[in-house]
Formats: structure tokens, sequence, C-alpha cells
């Protein structure tokens, strides 16, 4: 077996590999293919000798392909958008935090600031043991990783990243995200169930409690938006925003939101389910391999997506900007800028108090959030916004 000494070697020698595997497939394996596809082994829905004759015929293919609701699914805005983002958030994040915190971060995967982090990590977990505890739920424990990344994955069906580019234009569309992401606490006491461990099932316990008592308030701010609009469709949120993104009309509701949405994400200072000084890593304790890398590498980031652009749909106008860039790259230009404001507080604050957090979430922020919701209502009655009146 090849030994490599660093990452980059691997990577090199893989780029290879793929190098003459690409070169060997026109050459050998295309006439193949054609050949079992004329002798009618493989159904094909045109003649494969166009793809070569007619250059054009592959791109026009490869577009058909791309603006399908299969491709909007699959490939953008959907899940393979979605997990690239989210990989580019973590290694993001890990290099920002370590600039706050006067250290390097990651560096020697990849020769330009270990750019190439997210592959290795990728890789690591794959080779990596799943090791299931003896008295665990199999069922339970085995379903929960999977379980975190269909939920996580399904909230983004709705958000759209520009009015066309959308895999399901919903006129019930911001219900649908807290429809979906209301599964999330039933999840994490599902696997800290199923591993029948004492540190994942505090860290469980701890998960439902805050999920549930920041979600309320997170749902009471965006009916604010509701209010204004007239609409639960997103694209038409984002269209009454034309003249002023809303964040300028309730900023008490998007600081109500940007809150909860960080205690629904378990971050600091609301990481308490996972407080490793107080419980190894909670409700993920006794994941392993793969197992742990869906539901952290995966599930968690896309929902982190998923929530900063929700963030910016209600509040910041989504797609909407001036014609120097294109509509998607105002969004993810954004979306970046809500989730580099996310993370900078897991710099900044400790962890606060169980008491201190459940306080928080059923006054605090309930409170704020029905201020919100009264201002909303006065921008109505004094005729500053017309709901249903879409730019």
């Amino acid at each position: 077996m090849k030994r490599f000494d660093s990452f980059t070697d691997f990577v090199l020698h893989f780029v290879k590999i793929l190098f003459w595997v690409i070169v060997i497939f026109p050459i050998v394996l295309a006439p193949i293919l054609l050949m079992i596809i004329e002798m009618k082994w493989i159904p094909f829905p045109v003649s494969p000798y166009i793809f070569i004759m007619d250059p054009f015929a592959v791109i026009d293919f490869q577009m058909k392909i791309f603006t399908s609701d299969f491709g909007k699914i699959s490939l953008f805005p959907g899940f393979t958008f979605a997990a690239a983002f989210a990989a580019i958030i973590g290694l993001w994040e890990r290099k920002l935090l370590a600039k706050l915190q006067l250290r390097v971060g990651p560096l020697y995967a990849g020769k330009f600031e270990g750019i190439l982090q997210p592959i290795a990590d990728v890789l690591k977990l794959i080779t990596k043991e799943i090791v299931t505890p003896n008295k665990a739920d199999k069922l339970l424990f085995l379903a929960a990783p999977f379980a975190t990344v269909a939920i996580a994955s399904a909230a983004i069906a709705v958000i759209p990243v520009s009015e066309f580019w959308v895999i399901s234009r919903s006129d019930l569309g911001l219900l649908v995200i807290f429809a979906t992401i209301g599964f999330f606490p039933l999840v994490a006491l599902m696997a800290a169930w199923g591993s029948n461990s004492k540190y994942p099932f505090l860290g469980g316990i701890r998960a439902l409690h805050q999920l549930v008592s920041y979600e309320i308030p997170m749902i009471i701010s965006t009916l604010g938006v509701v209010i204004l609009t007239g609409s639960l469709n997103l694209v038409d949120i984002v269209k009454a925003q034309a003249g002023l993104p809303f964040i300028v009309l309730m900023p008490i509701g998007a600081f109500v939101f940007f809150w909860t949405a960080l205690a629904e994400l378990e971050r600091i200072p609301f990481d308490l389910p996972e407080a490793e000084s107080e419980l190894v890593a909670g409700w993920l304790t006794e994941y392993t391999g793969m197992n742990f890398g869906l539901i952290l590498g995966i599930a968690v980031y896309v929902k982190f997506y998923a929530l900063a652009a929700v963030f910016t749909t209600l509040f910041l106008g989504g797609w909407l900007g001036p014609s120097i860039l294109l509509p998607e790259l105002w969004f993810i230009l954004k979306t970046f800028i809500v989730i580099t404001a996310m993370i900078l507080p897991r710099g900044l604050f400790p962890r606060i108090r169980l008491d201190m957090l459940l306080r928080r979430g059923w006054i605090n922020m309930m409170l704020l959030a029905f201020i919100n919701l009264f201002i909303s209502v006065l921008i109505v009655q004094f005729g500053i916004v017309t709901p249903g009146v879409v730019s």
C-alpha cells in the first residue's frame, strides 16, 4: 500500500487517478457504452451519437437536468449546494475563531490555510469504526443520525435562493420550515434515549427543554413579518422588501430571531445540551465514525445554513440587491454575513447556566417577541406598510 506523508500528497495522487480515468473514458469506455446502447441493452431517450457530433447537445442536456426538479433537489439549491456550503461554514468557523483567539486553526490539509480540511475530516470519519453500545436501543440509536440529516435537508426545500431558484414554492413556506425544525427536539431525545447512557440522556433532556422554550418566541418573532406582508409564502415576503428590508422596520423581531436561532442551533452561549466540561458531548457522546459525522458534520451545519437563510429571507430582503451581482449571489453573500455574525458569539461569550437559559427564553425573548408583534400591528394600522401589496 502506498504511504502518503501528508494529506496534500494523497489529494495529488487522487487527482492523478482521476485524470487517467477522464482520459481513458472517451478512448475505451465511451465506445463500449455506445455499443451497448445501440444494441438496446440499456434504453436511452436519444441517440448517444448526438453527444459526439454536437457538443452543444451535451450542454443542453446538462441544463435540462440542472433545471429539473431532480436537479434542484439534488444539486442547486438543494442538498449538494447546502452540504458544500456547510463544509465551507465549518472551515470558516474554525479559521475565524482561531484568529479571534490568536491561534492558527486548520493549516496542513492543503497548501493554503488548510483549505482542504473539510475533505480530510470526511475521509477520517469514513475510515473510523462505527461503535454501537451494547445496551443501546440499536434502532433508535442508528436511525437518529439519518433523521437529523433528513430534517435539516427538508427545511431548505422551501427557502428561495432567488425568485426562480426554489425547490418548492409553497404558500405556507414559513409554516413548513417551523413544522420541519420542530422535529429536532424529538430526534435529540431519540438519540439520547437510544444511547442508553447517562451523559447523552442528560444532554437530550437539556436539548428538549432548550429547543422547546426558544422555538416559541422564534415563531412569534416571525409573525410580524406575516402581518406586514399578509403572506406565508417566502417568495412574496422577499418581494415585499423591495423598498425597505424588514430589519429596519422590525429590529426587535430580527434580534429575537437571531438569538433564538443560536439556541435552536445549540451554539455558545446556548450549548448546554453538548457542554463538554459537564456532559462530555451531551446527546452526541456515544456516536462515533460517520454516524457522528452525519449529525455534527452535515445535519447541524445544514441546519445552520437553513436558519441563516431564513433570517436573510425574512429580514434582509433575500436575493434583492443592486444589479452589480446576480440575485443568487446576493442571497449567498447575505447568508454568509449572517452566518459570520452567528459564529462570533462562540468566541466572545461564556456558556450561561440552565436556569438563566430558560428564564431568558420564556420571559425575556417571549416579551420582546410580543413587543415586536405589537409594533407590527401599529405599522399596519398607521398605513406605513400595506399587507398583501407585493412590489
